[in-house]
């Protein structure tokens, strides 16, 4: 496990994310794309939150616990363990009785993202705390955002919202249906120095939302919703999903719009979403662009062996 668990460090060490001023938060190891199939750990600062999803690896807890604390590199003052859930979906709830700190105690301590600062709650929170998959995505938002109105659709905890303020957008409006994510936006806005009255955060549902929302009103859209698609069987009507906020999104977005659009649905691959994306555009009757094709960033690899690693696919559009 030790040598494993080294391996997948000598990766990050590798693209520049241990040893990092700007950035502090990585994934150590993920799963099938290190080696470790059913094991997910990731550091935020001095906590690393482990998410075993087999049985095999929740039976292991105490040498993954030991294999982190041998990496002194990392200079770990707690570990947490986040595991229950996915045991009790498996029916396996003896393998894990509950979550809770293996190693030390909860720091409330404020993260990096390209120098973006974030309160993570990976006690409570959605995954282990934060979407660290958005990283690279998030900072190609900052990019574009300058001088543009946000609309950041099932916004989660506001970091699309908090990186677009950074690169200079003239508003950011937050939307989401959990009322502790949108409390921790608007926490995550204030803490970067943005008002969350200028930049408000609605507790919505986003299909009826988008459905009302006026045309025009914002230059640059983010759609990045949960997993609409979880397994096979899911399939047809997540993919309807996908496409009706493709569709509702392209027709009232801006002439001229930038659309960042999402899935994180293992059980819809690159193609399949390109297509529902492109028969949303269809039904929109408008002129769209890909400008980009994006992904999950260099810390979630995906084994070659193991093509459904690539979970997170998204698109960058231009909606004329």
């Amino acid at each position: 496990m030790n040598g494993f668990s080294s391996q997948a460090y000598e990766v990050r060490k590798a693209i520049g994310l241990t040893d990092n001023p700007h950035t502090n938060s990585f994934r150590l190891v993920h799963s099938e794309g290190d080696g470790l199939a059913g094991l997910i750990i990731d550091i935020y600062g001095h906590t690393a939150v482990v998410q075993a999803q087999t049985e095999g690896m929740a039976l292991h807890l105490k040498e993954i616990v030991r294999a982190l604390k041998l990496m002194p590199d990392l200079g770990l003052q707690a570990i947490y363990n986040k595991s229950a859930d996915a045991m009790q979906r498996m029916g396996k709830e003896d393998a894990v009785l509950e979550d809770g700190y293996l190693f030390g105690e909860r720091l409330d301590e404020i993260i990096l993202e390209n120098d973006s600062q974030f309160l993570p709650n990976w006690e409570e929170g959605q995954k282990t705390g934060f979407f660290l998959d958005q990283r690279e995505n998030r900072e190609l938002v900052r990019h574009f955002a300058q001088g543009k109105t946000v609309l950041n659709a099932f916004g989660y905890t506001g970091g699309f919202s908090v990186t677009a303020l950074k690169g200079g957008a003239r508003r950011a409006v937050t939307v989401d249906a959990s009322k502790k994510a949108i409390a921790a936006a608007e926490a995550n806005l204030e803490l970067n120095g943005f008002s969350k009255e200028e930049n408000p955060c609605y507790v919505a549902d986003m299909k009826e939302y988008v459905t009302e929302m006026r045309e025009g009103a914002f230059d640059l859209i983010i759609l990045d919703p949960p997993a609409f698609a979880k397994r096979h069987h899911d399939r047809h009507r997540g993919l309807g999903g996908y496409k009706f906020i493709n569709a509702e999104a392209i027709k009232r977005i801006a002439k001229g719009g930038l659309l960042f659009t999402f899935s994180c649905s293992q059980a819809v691959d690159k193609a399949t979403f390109q297509g529902i994306v492109t028969a949303a555009a269809i039904e929109a009757k408008r002129n769209v662009r890909i400008i980009d094709q994006l992904s999950q960033p260099a810390d979630h690899p995906i084994n070659i062996f193991h093509p459904e690693g690539a979970y997170l696919k998204g698109l960058m559009l231009m909606v004329e």
